[in-house]
């Protein structure tokens, strides 16, 4: 089973976060919200499997400008 631990409002930042997570390890899949036609500027879920939600939740409160 999957889990969300982010809602990225956009495909770009989705990709970046997917790719951070993935650094660490992590199993990341992506869903896009909302219409089809919204495209790239859609919110995106960003899962993980539920074994992985915490430190990827942990990971993801560490990352920030």
């Amino acid at each position: 089973m999957w889990a969300v631990v982010h809602i990225a409002p956009n495909r770009a930042e989705a990709e970046l976060l997917k790719h951070m997570l993935e650094g660490e390890g992590l199993l990341v899949t992506l869903r896009p919200m909302g219409v089809p036609h919204m495209g790239d500027s859609a919110s995106v879920e960003v899962l993980v499997p539920e074994t992985e939600a915490e430190e990827a939740r942990e990971i993801l409160d560490g990352y920030g400008p």
